[in-house]
């Protein structure tokens, strides 16, 4: 693989017309990318603050912004140069490892006694065990809670049992429940990211009549990709990617660093969509492997420490329940984004990523490089 570092987002415009012509036609399929120029004129008493944080005031005269759209689902970001120049730099743990030992002893050291249990009773996997969420968003609404007290300490195997234990009390939900078949899993690390307790756990839930909003309109946008260009979205949104050298392989899994992320570094991971009448839930040993892969590029590499992990996968009888809906070629996909330094009080997210469009300070080309290398 060739190495990313003279690729920038700010170039994305001269990336793609650099591109062979059928790979230009099958990006403009999916992204539309368009460019602008910010001014602003600062007054002198604001030059040294300008020269401390962006290292001169040239620096942050002409501001070149991308916004890049995606035009299957609709998502998009903003770019700026100035931001998504600037170093990443890995955080120190000191102050974290001390919060780590302060907090343990809570109720999730202690599961069987301070958390409830569903009504079906508890899965226990080899690194962990499910409980009741005591507040619910859905019927069935679990919580998997890590043997391993510390959130960013764990290994691939220990990855893969959460992951397993998830989709079995997915399974047990389901027999109490038939009607209830759309599992959503998902794993918030420390409360940048909206998790309320330190201790390593993950959420998972089984909903009934339709897959939650997000996941259905990425369905239904497959399904008129699919029928617009008869090609399949996913491999289409990859090989997008892999020209401009922003995607990988592990094993049987697709690794994107996404050009519309809905935050800073996102990543997705796509297995390669089963094709057939039903698919099934399925969490493959690649999938599995590449989420590990990305956690520790995202945790060892790229200084992450809270983050956000959404698991989309396919309903638990493929459909059958509902004969309307055609999930052929839905893959198992993968969502993790950083949520930034737990050091921060600043809200990452506003009005721009609720109703607008996300803004990105993270340039993918960079977050592209530190997985390949982490991938070889």
């Amino acid at each position: 693989m060739t190495t990313q570092n003279h690729r920038a987002i700010a170039d994305i415009a001269d990336l793609v017309a650099a591109l062979p012509a059928t790979e230009q036609e099958l990006f403009g399929r999916i992204f539309h990318v368009s460019t602008t120029v910010g001014r602003l004129r600062p007054p002198e008493t604001m030059h040294g603050w300008i020269e401390k944080h962006f290292g001169s005031v040239e620096a942050v005269l002409t501001q070149r912004i991308v916004k890049i759209t995606n035009l299957v689902t609709m998502e998009a970001s903003l770019f700026n140069d100035i931001r998504a120049n600037r170093p990443i730099e890995t955080k120190s743990d000191e102050c974290f490892a001390k919060l780590v030992e302060e907090s343990r002893g809570g109720p999730f050291c202690n599961p069987l006694h301070y958390t409830p249990e569903d009504i079906f009773g508890r899965v226990r996997g080899s690194h962990c065990i499910t409980a009741s969420n005591i507040a619910k968003y859905d019927g069935f609404h679990g919580l998997v809670i890590f043997d391993e007290h510390d959130p960013l300490k764990f290994t691939a195997e220990e990855v893969s049992d959460y992951l397993d234990t998830a989709l079995a009390w997915a399974y047990k939900a389901h027999e109490m429940d038939r009607e209830a078949r759309y599992f959503f899993f998902m794993w918030n690390c420390l409360w940048r990211s909206g998790a309320s307790i330190l201790h390593g756990h993950a959420q998972m839930s089984l909903s009934r009549d339709i897959h939650y909003a997000k996941v259905e309109h990425l369905r239904r946008a497959a399904l008129r990709y699919q029928a617009e260009y008869d090609s399949n979205y996913f491999r289409d949104l990859y090989a997008a990617h892999r020209a401009l050298g922003l995607a990988f392989e592990n094993d049987d899994t697709h690794i994107l660093v996404y050009l519309t992320p809905i935050k800073e570094k996102e990543v997705l991971l796509i297995s390669k969509p089963q094709l057939g009448s039903a698919p099934q839930p399925c969490l493959n040993d690649g999938l599995k492997d590449s989420i590990y892969r990305v956690f520790r590029c995202f945790i060892d590499r790229l200084g992450v420490c809270s983050f956000n992990l959404a698991l989309y996968l396919p309903p638990i009888d493929g459909g059958k329940g509902k004969p309307e809906e055609d999930w052929n070629g839905f893959p198992a996909l993968v969502r993790i984004v950083d949520r930034g330094d737990v050091a921060n009080r600043t809200a990452d997210m506003g009005a721009m990523e609720l109703y607008a469009a996300s803004v990105v300070a993270s340039d993918p080309f960079r977050v592209a490089e530190a997985l390949q290398n982490s991938l070889q």
